[in-house]
């Protein structure tokens, strides 16, 4: 068993899972410390470093694609204080980090664990209910249901309709953006059949918007849970229209026809058949072709 204690949190390895459990700092995000402690598989590992330097180093965690809710949700968005998958180590402790490292990736090559992505959640994501406070509303999610409410801060054309509530059966995509600069960020919610959007969040009745204030981390946390509840992408991916595939008709591929493509994949997302991701990529498929 590897182990290393700091004032930013433990991390231990037993051969099997890497045991995460945040320190009592002040310097610890809040999303780490409400998230609490997280035992990460080694089959959802994808590497291990440890970069050092003059006062301090850092160890950091490299998981496989697909496989944490949370960083699907976030998309790798997690600043420093609230990624769990750093941890801050003392100089006097570099020894014991390269220890960690060393046992940590003789595991990953004994059991011939991949680093290619996978098609299931190996991380159940956060314990649920929960209910967080922020920006212009209020998510809660208890494992089946979302529902948003508003608070005076919000933009009337948006509170008018009300709290919004909906099963978790009916959402496509959920994403967790944010602040940065002067550019506000959200907890965003992508519903089923709803008609198509293009509003900002502070009008979007499915997101709540956030400027940078201290709670805004812990909206990452709901939507971390709500993905773990949601298909894999793998799995959206495989049952994706065939308008996805990589490859076409030779006979499609004269300047009209990926112009006639494009269009479709327009109204597929206008249809809600296509997330704005799956839209995305096919039309950046596209316009290669072209």
């Amino acid at each position: 068993m590897a182990e290393i204690l700091q004032k930013d949190g433990t991390w231990v390895f037993d051969g099997d899972a890497l045991r995460l459990t945040p320190g009592r700092d002040k310097n610890v995000g809040l999303l780490r410390r409400t998230l609490g402690e997280l035992v990460v598989p080694l089959g959802a590992l994808a590497g291990i470093s440890f970069e050092q330097g003059k006062k301090s180093g850092r160890l950091r965690l490299r998981l496989r694609d697909g496989s944490d809710p949370l960083l699907l949700a976030t998309g790798g968005r997690l600043t420093e204080p609230h990624d769990p998958y750093q941890l801050a180590v003392d100089a006097d402790r570099y020894g014991v980090a390269e220890y960690l490292v060393d046992e940590v990736r003789k595991a990953l090559v004994l059991d011939q664990v991949p680093a290619d992505p996978v098609d299931a959640y190996l991380l159940p994501g956060p314990a649920v209910p929960l209910s967080v406070s922020a920006g212009d509303g209020t998510a809660s999610f208890d494992g089946e249901q979302v529902r948003l409410e508003w608070n005076w801060k919000t933009e009337d054309a948006k509170s008018a309709a009300g709290p919004r509530t909906v099963a978790v059966t009916d959402l496509t995509a959920v994403e967790w953006h944010p602040a940065v600069g002067l550019e506000n960020g959200y907890l965003r919610f992508t519903v089923r059949n709803a008609p198509p959007t293009k509003a900002p969040p502070k009008y979007d009745p499915h997101a709540v918007e956030l400027w940078g204030f201290k709670k805004d981390p812990l909206m990452a946390l709901v939507a971390a849970a709500v993905q773990a509840r949601l298909p894999h992408p793998a799995t959206q991916a495989k049952d994706a229209p065939k308008v996805l595939t990589a490859s076409a008709p030779a006979a499609e591929d004269d300047h009209d026809a990926l112009l006639r493509r494009l269009r479709e994949l327009g109204e597929l997302r206008r249809t809600g058949v296509l997330t704005e991701e799956e839209f995305a990529m096919a039309k950046q498929a596209v316009l290669r072709r072209m």
